[in-house]
């Protein structure tokens, strides 16, 4: 007898905890997936600002319509939302204003820094060593957990790959294997949860920068944070 597979995935942290239910249906047939929350388009400045952070970097996917489908990530298969995830942390890290060691303070052309510089010497963060990565996600890779729904329904083989991608904070592992970020790994529910962790491991000393990354399944958006100096001024 036909029968559906149903696949639940609960998202926890966020104000009111969210459920969402795919179903596969008895073909085998990929099920409909429902429309993850927006990743917000303003500037991020404010929010992190509430949070005594200031904003090194920022990247997005996408950023234009030549972003129409992200990189392959090795690894990863089946669904968007690791490589999309992956490839807006790499476009922000890219932009993170150089390390300033004691040498280059001191040699430095006599033209005011960018303010992303500024406040790296404000901070008197030279050289990071400590860079933390909290991922923040409403709903996850729902791509692959249906994915998982189908093969189960139709008793097709799975590979190993998919257990390991499927919780959100797999591609959090990645992001600080492939950039060799050594701070703490968390993964979140939604921006504002996001926004507080990174401010509390820097606060503690846990790190000394925070990569947040808001990812949904068809967009993400990556910040790099530090503390504000100590009068608030970049």
């Amino acid at each position: 007898m036909d029968h559906a597979a149903t696949a639940v995935v609960t998202t926890v942290g966020a104000p009111e905890p969210q459920t969402v239910i795919a179903v596969a249906p008895a073909t085998g047939a990929m099920p409909a997936i429902p429309v993850a929350p927006a990743i917000a388009a303003g500037p991020t400045e404010a929010g992190a600002a509430e949070t005594g952070l200031t904003t090194l970097a920022e990247a997005r996917w996408p950023e234009s319509d030549h972003d129409q489908a992200p990189p392959p990530l090795p690894g990863f298969i089946v669904s968007s939302f690791s490589p999309i995830a992956a490839e807006a942390a790499a476009r922000c890290l890219s932009r993170r204003p150089a390390g300033l060691s004691q040498d280059s303070d001191q040699d430095s052309d006599p033209a005011l820094p960018t303010v992303a510089e500024a406040v790296v010497r404000s901070a008197g963060i030279l050289q990071p060593t400590r860079t933390a990565v909290v991922i923040a996600s409403a709903r996850g890779d729902v791509h692959s957990a249906a994915h998982v729904a189908a093969a189960v329904d139709t008793a097709a083989p799975l590979g190993p790959l998919l257990f390991f991608q499927s919780v959100p904070n797999a591609v959090a592992g990645h992001i600080a294997a492939r950039w060799q970020l050594t701070g703490p790994v968390v993964c979140v529910a939604d921006r504002a949860s996001a926004l507080a962790a990174a401010a509390l491991l820097i606060e503690d000393g846990d790190a000394d920068e925070a990569l947040v990354l808001h990812a949904e399944q068809t967009a993400a958006h990556a910040v790099l944070l530090c503390a504000q100096s100590p009068g608030g001024q970049p």
